[in-house]
Parts: C-alpha cells; sequence; structure tokens
C-alpha cells in the first residue's frame, strides 16, 4: 500500500474542492482549501519526501476560458519532479504526448475512453497506442447505484452504463499500468471511506489507488485491510498541507 500525493488545480489555482459541485454550467466550485502558491511548490515537496505516483488534475473542462491557466500549472508540476506525478484532466489520444512530454510520467483518462455511457474500445485502443500501456491510467471514478458502482464520466457529473467490479478490471487491464478510483459521492467531503468500493478494488489485477472520503488514520487502516494491503490510496483536504488536521508524515508512517 503507497500513499499517493496530489495536486487539484481549478481556474489556475491549487484548490481541494467537492467533487460533485464541479458543474460545466459555471465556474463555481465548493471549495476547501484554495492557496497562491503554485503546483510547482507541492511537486517539490513531495519530491523533497520521495513520494512518486501523485496524480495532477486539472479541473477546468478543456477549451474553457481558465483550462489554459490549469494547464500552466501543471506543467509547471511535471517541470519540478518530472516522470514522478501523473497528469489528469481533458487528456485524449492527440494531446497525450504533450503531458507526457512535459514530464508526467503517466496520463489519466476516463470521459474519452468511456463515451457515449460504454466502453469505447476504438478510443481506448487510440490512447493506449498514443501513451503506451505502461503509462496509461485508466480513471474509473464512480458512484454508488441500486445496481452497483457506475463509471462517472465528464468531471464527474454523467453516469455510464458502466460497472466497477472485478470483470471490469480483468477487462481493461491489458491496457494500461494501473487504475485509479475515485469514490465520487465521499470525495472532498471528509466523512469516511467507500468500503464496499475498496473491497471491489482489491480483485485488480494491476494497482489501483483509492480516493474519497478519507478523514483520520483509521480509514487508511481499513484500507490497508480492506484492501489486503494492495490498494494505494490519496488524502486530500484532510492532509495538513492542505488545511487539514492529518500529518503527511504520518499518513506516510501509516504505509510502512
Amino acid at each position: 500500500m503507497e500513499f499517493r500525493p496530489c495536486i487539484d488545480i481549478h481556474n489556475g489555482k491549487v484548490k481541494q474542492i467537492v467533487g460533485s459541485s464541479v458543474s460545466d454550467s459555471s465556474d463555481f466550485v465548493t471549495e476547501n482549501f484554495s492557496t497562491d502558491k503554485g503546483a510547482a511548490y507541492y511537486a517539490g515537496l513531495y519530491r523533497s519526501k520521495g513520494l512518486s505516483g501523485g496524480h495532477v488534475i486539472i479541473l477546468d473542462k478543456k477549451g474553457s476560458s481558465s483550462y489554459a491557466a490549469s494547464k500552466q500549472q501543471a506543467f509547471a508540476a511535471f517541470a519540478a519532479y518530472p516522470e514522478h506525478l501523473m497528469a489528469g484532466g481533458g487528456i485524449d489520444d492527440k494531446n497525450a504526448k504533450e503531458f507526457l512530454d512535459a514530464g508526467a510520467s503517466h496520463v489519466i483518462v476516463t470521459s474519452f475512453v468511456f463515451s457515449d455511457g460504454a466502453v469505447n474500445m476504438a478510443n481506448l485502443e487510440a490512447i493506449n497506442d498514443a501513451a503506451g500501456t505502461d503509462r496509461l491510467v485508466l480513471d474509473l471514478s464512480c458512484k454508488k447505484t441500486e445496481k452497483g458502482y457506475l463509471v462517472a464520466t465528464n468531471r464527474w457529473q454523467q453516469l455510464t452504463g458502466v460497472m466497477v467490479d472485478e470483470d471490469l478490471f480483468k477487462r481493461l487491464s491489458d491496457y494500461c499500468d494501473e487504475f485509479l478510483v475515485h469514490a465520487v459521492d465521499m470525495e472532498g467531503r471528509s466523512q469516511g471511506i467507500d468500503e464496499d468500493l475498496i473491497t471491489i478494488l482489491a480483485s485488480s489485477p494491476k494497482s489501483v489507488c483509492y480516493a474519497g472520503g478519507i478523514s483520520s488514520y483509521t480509514d487508511i487502516e481499513r484500507i490497508k485491510q480492506l484492501g489486503k494491503g494492495s490498494v494505494n490510496f490519496t488524502v486530500g483536504s484532510r492532509l495538513d498541507i492542505f488545511g487539514g488536521d492529518l500529518c503527511m508524515e504520518e499518513i506516510i508512517a501509516c504505509t510502512l
């Protein structure tokens, strides 16, 4: 089990937000934290701690007025800690190489692959060709429904018909290096983890990282237990460097 750091960028600033507050119709989001410290500052901090596999996520919609400023921040992070941070947000087969050339270790993709409510195999093969299996992360962020956990796309605003389960992990594992899974309903709320989802993640044949709702060191211990030591995790709003009360040093110690 590894702790994976994060840098979320919105309107050109590093922020922590309530994920479900993101909307295409407005730049407004519910913020838990915002800072004038740039993404490169946090990348340098993670570098000093020897933390790899962090996620740099552009929360602005590609093509929006603020996307370019957020992308610039992301590229600054990659320059500060090259080949150790992953890039997500508006990535497809056309621009994946740009992010990798800028210093991202991997590209993270959701909406491009899960288009029209299903797995778009042509797009999956295209992004795999563009990035390479060993540099591609598939984001299976999902919401819990009566049917089970369904992948959510378009910055988590649209539910697909794709179920997150052991079969999906097996089906997609040949195309990527690892999976990233946000429990969308928990993300940014610091109200506890989704234990049922973490149990499912433990079935992945590839490395998988869980995000959403971590509020205590006990939550991290539960991830270790439920994930059988194989599910990695990221902490956002409750992390001390983002104004929270969980010490990064202690979180790292939880993984040892």
